[in-house]
């Protein structure tokens, strides 16, 4: 992490990751990138759907290959890259047949280093096999939940899952969350973790910081009027009222509260659920 010196008060206490020392070049592969038109959390209509997103800098998308289907072909990491959609670095990998495709690299990955998408590859970081021929214990990420369906699990930064059993065409996974679930042992995921992991301990530093980043304001719902939120209005600091904090739609929120769908398809498939609040 790069720290800098105090000289405003956003300055002070501000930290960023020192990508300098991890991306190899300034400017992405101009065939695998296109424009871009943020939705920033609007939908087809123009309505709000997610609020506090807006604004930021002009981004370029660059294609990211998340299914993998070279399957035998090796492959070398020319480049290390920074992608402004993701958190985790991007890298521009290079086929032995002489197509190039962006990944998401695990972070023990350096230029020239060579990885492969094969039934019987070895177990290695940036490996990619199914995950019934993954042993225990090993840490993956980019993972299908539906075979050929492309890494859906654990691919920002810093992410990984670790594979803790195998039973009955079904490989247990403890995902990031601790939740621990089953997916087809015929699909496949990447060995490694991913890159990046220092993310989680950068300080933002101040607001305009956030708002370059496309992240508008959030404001308390205690600071709201009565009609606008659950924990609006009062005189003073009030209290919010009743028992479980809500969101502004009245639904349960945070403090270790369920708030997964009762009937959820995925709900046979869990094993254990993700430890919540204080005590994770």
């Amino acid at each position: 992490m790069k720290k800098h010196k105090p000289i405003t008060p956003g300055r002070r206490g501000m930290t960023r990751v020192s990508y300098e020392k991890k991306v190899t070049v300034s400017k992405p592969h101009k065939a695998l990138t296109r424009g871009m038109k943020r939705g920033v959390g609007r939908n087809s209509a123009g309505r709000i759907t997610v609020r506090h997103k807006g604004g930021g800098h002009k981004r370029r998308w660059r294609e990211i290959d998340f299914l993998y289907n070279k399957i035998g072909i090796p492959a070398k990491i020319e480049t290390i890259e920074y992608d402004p959609n993701r958190t985790a670095y991007i890298g521009l990998a290079l086929y032995a047949d002489g197509e190039r495709r962006y990944i998401v690299i695990p972070k023990s990955v350096a230029v020239n280093d060579t990885f492969l998408a094969a039934d019987d590859a070895p177990i290695k970081p940036a490996n990619r096999l199914p995950l019934g021929r993954i042993p225990i214990g090993t840490f993956i990420y980019n993972i299908e939940i539906k075979p050929g369906g492309g890494g859906k699990l654990a691919r920002s930064a810093g992410n990984y899952a670790e594979v803790i059993a195998h039973d009955a065409g079904y490989a247990q996974l403890k995902m990031p969350s601790s939740e621990v679930r089953k997916i087809l042992s015929t699909g496949w995921a990447s060995i490694g973790e991913v890159s990046n992991d220092e993310h989680k301990l950068m300080t933002i530093g101040k607001a305009g910081r956030k708002r370059h980043m496309g992240i508008r304001p959030t404001v308390r719902g205690a600071a709201m009027n009565a009609v606008d939120h659950p924990h609006g209005g009062g005189e003073g600091k009030a209290g919010r009222g009743h028992r479980r904090a809500r969101t502004k739609w009245g639904k349960p929120s945070g403090k270790g509260q369920k708030t997964r769908k009762a009937k959820k398809y995925s709900n046979k498939l869990i094993v254990r659920r993700r430890k919540v609040g204080k005590k994770r």
